[in-house]
């Protein structure tokens, strides 16, 4: 069935919560104000509605039947810390914040599709509507899992939505396995002995060793991994000395890497240990290193994944809908909820061809004609997972 009629007559009420929600952006944690929106409408509508889960989140429930089944649907709520420059009305009002990810857009289809299911109700078993705070590096579905989300709200599968620019609008695309990859970061802290410049054999330059550990870090994607997984090793800076005729005694190098499994994720980790022992043993100096990790890879359930795609195609039309995606080596906390639950995340186009405005840009605005479209895959989503009570 292509795009529910339903979800093309509620489109301007949905709009008109999605840009309220985008001029009054909230950062990680603080999405008091719109918790509250989001808990009125569900309340409104009939569904049962949980607070509190990592701090700000919230949980929608919509139960038919007798069906233990159940699904989790999730939406991200907070913006990121940036000024906007757009001139249109619904410009963020709040300086230092704006939804420029699209987060706005998520929660507004998820909303529009509880509305729509709760006058529906074409299911057996239960709905969990996941509003989730902190996507923007906060680890705010960790935080919704560390309070008991999926012990308190079973899922048989869990499913998202991401906007994507760039993809044309009313097209949908995913695929199975790794969609987008972990994002971690290291720093690199390399104590050597410094001294005059003119006097360099008595020194421990800590500049020569740091120059030489960032083209080793270089040969860990070009040697080590396999060239048809993706991985990147990224030095963004490197930090040493402040006067022209003095070697310093220290030097600080941090970086990022991205990985699209969790077997890559350890290699990476390991190869940067060993280059930074081989560099202590060769140069004799003294090097600390501190990983810090980000969200791991946001895999993709296989069978989940399919199913993802065959709702997609009715909604969209097969034309519309690809099932062999490019994976993005940006990061994504939906993945903590895939390692818990299988399922699986969909990118929607949000239009714009070549020319679009990216994510994260400071001109970007959530397409309001993408609407219907997710509210079409959220609820055929459920009514085809739902469709049958359990045996």
């Amino acid at each position: 069935m292509p795009v529910l009629p339903r979800a093309l007559e509620i489109q301007g009420e949905i709009a008109a919560i999605r840009r309220d929600i985008h001029a009054h952006p909230e950062l990680a944690y603080e999405e008091r104000r719109t918790s509250d929106i989001v808990a009125a409408k569900l309340q409104e509508w009939g569904l049962e509605v949980t607070r509190g889960l990592g701090r700000t989140g919230l949980v929608g429930t919509l139960r038919k039947g007798n069906s233990l089944k159940a699904i989790g649907l999730r939406a991200d709520m907070d913006c990121l810390p940036m000024d906007e420059t757009n001139a249109f009305e619904h410009r963020s009002q709040n300086p230092g914040r704006m939804h420029a990810c699209g987060h706005d857009g998520h929660t507004a289809m998820l909303l529009g599709a509880a509305k729509v299911l709760s006058e529906t109700r074409a299911f057996e078993g239960a709905v969990h509507f996941i509003f989730q705070p902190a996507e923007e590096g906060g680890g705010g579905a960790r935080e919704m899992i560390a309070d008991g989300l999926f012990e308190k709200f079973p899922c048989d599968a869990v499913f998202a939505i991401h906007n994507k620019p760039g993809i044309a609008l009313g097209h949908i695309v995913t695929k199975p396995g790794p969609l987008l990859a972990a994002a971690d970061r290291w720093d690199i802290r390399i104590t050597g002995k410094g001294g005059h410049a003119a006097h360099p054999h008595l020194t421990a330059d800590p500049m020569v060793v740091g120059a030489n550990i960032v083209l080793a870090l270089q040969t860990i994607v070009s040697r080590n991994i396999d060239p048809i997984d993706a991985t990147v090793v990224t030095v963004g800076f490197f930090k040493a000395g402040s006067a022209y005729n003095v070697i310093p005694g220290d030097a600080h190098i941090g970086g990022t890497t991205r990985t699209t499994t969790p077997e890559n994720r350890t290699m990476v980790q390991r190869r940067i240990e060993e280059i930074c022992r081989g560099a202590e043993q060769m140069y004799g100096v003294k090097i600390e290193i501190e990983h810090k990790p980000g969200y791991p890879p946001t895999i993709n359930n296989a069978e989940q994944a399919r199913f993802a795609i065959d709702v997609a195609a009715g909604v969209c039309g097969e034309h519309a809908v690809s099932g062999n995606s490019r994976p993005s080596m940006g990061a994504e906390d939906f993945s903590y909820m895939l390692e818990r639950v299988p399922g699986a995340m969909v990118w929607l186009g949000n239009g714009g061809g070549p020319e679009a405005v990216s994510l994260h840009n400071s001109r970007y605005d959530f397409n309001d004609l993408a609407i219907p479209f997710g509210v079409s895959f959220f609820v055929r989503t459920v009514e085809r997972y739902l469709g049958e009570p359990a045996a």
